[in-house]
């Protein structure tokens, strides 16, 4: 029987981790890999792009000794204890393979939880990305916004003027982030006015501005006409029998 093939350097395994080095980078991994290759990034970026090319490899000896097991297992081979001895052999190996792609996976781990970090206090006020529940009621109040109390309940809420209603939790966090403020010299019972800061309006820029990654956007289907918008097609007059002279 022919000697087990050691795993070749085939094309980048796609990782777990993938998306988190996009996300933080703003590039590709093959692109990063490129750069890296011509020398041109810094020091932190380029040992996050080495520690992830060592999970890349690990990954792809993780794929090669699994897809062996499965044909070991296809019924290709005699079942002999020749066959039993090369199971058990891919199956440490595997399992070897596994516990290096792990360890891999921890060091690059590791090396993105401080550019991530860096990443975040960069953002205005050292926020995370707005979610999309905030974008929404930022893009309300800056079309004009008044926070209410009624006189009843006693129940506190933003009125915007497109007519969505802003829970006042959800004000008083976007406030303690410095995304919006109120006019407290106007009684809450009137109306006091909430309008976005620079902080708040340079967030909802970035939010709103297209990601490189993000694809031409699609063009809505046409949707299928109701019954009640298809016009009814006037039925020919009913030809009477001539009568009689």
């Amino acid at each position: 029987m022919p000697p087990d093939p050691a795993p070749g350097t085939a094309r980048r395994a796609v990782s777990p981790v993938d998306h988190r080095v996009e996300a933080v980078t703003g590039h590709d991994v093959d692109i990063l890999w490129g750069r890296r290759d011509r020398g041109v990034l810094d020091e932190t970026h380029a040992r996050l792009v080495d520690l992830h090319r060592e999970l890349a490899k690990a990954e792809t000896g993780v794929t090669f000794y699994r897809t062996l097991l499965h044909r070991l297992s296809s019924g290709e081979f005699p079942v002999d204890s020749a066959l039993f001895a090369r199971i058990h052999r891919t199956v440490d190996q595997l399992e070897e393979a596994a516990e290096e792609r792990d360890a891999a996976a921890a060091r690059v781990m590791a090396a993105l939880e401080p550019i991530e970090a860096a990443a975040r206090s960069t953002q205005p006020g050292g926020r995370e990305a707005l979610s999309a529940a905030d974008q929404a009621a930022l893009l309300a109040i800056a079309g004009g916004a008044k926070l209410h109390e009624h006189l009843v309940t006693g129940r506190m809420s933003v009125a915007t003027a497109s007519g969505t209603r802003i829970p006042y939790a959800r004000l008083q966090r976007l406030e303690s982030a410095g995304l919006v403020s109120r006019d407290a010299s106007h009684p809450v019972h009137a109306g006091q006015p909430v309008a976005l800061t620079e902080a708040g309006r340079a967030a909802l820029a970035g939010s709103r501005r297209p990601s490189a990654t993000a694809g031409p956007a699609r063009a809505r289907p046409r949707a299928w006409p109701g019954a009640a918008g298809l016009r009814r097609c006037p039925r020919p007059p009913t030809e009477r029998p001539n009568a009689p002279a």
